[in-house]
């Protein structure tokens, strides 16, 4: 009897698909989560991620980390993957979208105000401003060319506390470290502790587009069934809790009636 349970336990194991390693943005964290443990329900295959900035994901590809999809929070650094030909280009998608926010601690009592009005009451002379790196993370980058985009750079760009990724510029407003930083919108729903006071109009910064794709050389097995799931009703629907947009258009459809 004990011969006929290792038996079956070793075709359980032959069957089960490999895990599918994921690097995501770390504004993903969170939503991404869910939807991995959506699409491990569905399919039986378990979803190992691998949270940073996109820069810092897309050099440990360059390096050749074992990754298998690839989630950038800007196309710059999947365009720099691609040209490399570092990801598969016939997988690749814009997935998410996003806005960029500026964020108080969760009690500050000022209402919503523009950005500008924002950095100057909150700010003053000598306050800091939170962001992720201006030169390489796109939350970073986006920022800065909000801020230049409104004549507000040159005001601030001895201020700024710049981290390593977005959640991390995030924790510092949060911590109540610094009064204000700059993040996306999901991040401001992510972290209680903080509130949007100001949200920058569209066209100060580039669109905020999330694409994802295979890394060249994955079996498409291995990872295509989770690339087509991130575009599911039921992730979807997640992203959009989360707080973000679909570039595409796509919806979450609505809850069926009780009938």
């Amino acid at each position: 009897m004990a011969g006929v349970v290792l038996a079956l336990a070793g075709v359980a194991r032959a069957q089960a698909p490999e895990d599918v390693v994921v690097f995501a943005a770390a504004s993903l964290q969170g939503s991404l989560d869910e939807v991995a443990a959506a699409w491990t329900q569905e399919s039986g295959q378990r979803v190992v991620i691998s949270y940073a900035g996109s820069a810092q994901l897309a050099r440990q590809i360059e390096r050749g980390a074992p990754a298998q999809v690839f989630i950038s929070a800007d196309l710059a650094w999947m365009d720099h993957l691609q040209q490399r030909r570092l990801v598969d280009a016939a997988t690749r998608t814009d997935l998410l979208g996003n806005r960029l926010v500026i964020v108080t601690g969760a009690n500050d009592p000022a209402p919503t105000m523009t950005p500008r009005t924002a950095l100057a009451a909150r700010l003053g002379e000598s306050g800091r401003l939170a962001v992720a790196d201006t030169a390489s993370v796109p939350a970073g980058r986006y920022a800065k060319q909000a801020l230049q985009a409104q004549d507000l750079w040159d005001a601030v760009a001895g201020r700024l506390v710049q981290a390593d990724n977005v959640r991390a510029a995030l924790a510092f407003v949060a911590r109540g470290e610094v009064p204000l930083g700059i993040v996306y919108a999901s991040d401001a729903r992510a972290e209680r502790r903080v509130r949007v006071l100001a949200t920058f109009p569209a066209d100060t910064h580039a669109p905020i587009v999330y694409p994802a794709a295979r890394i060249a050389g994955t079996p498409a097995a291995r990872s295509d069934g989770f690339l087509a799931f991130l575009r599911s009703p039921v992730a979807t629907c997640i992203f959009v809790r989360a707080g973000f947009t679909m570039p595409d258009g796509r919806r979450c459809p609505p809850s069926p009636t009780p009938g």
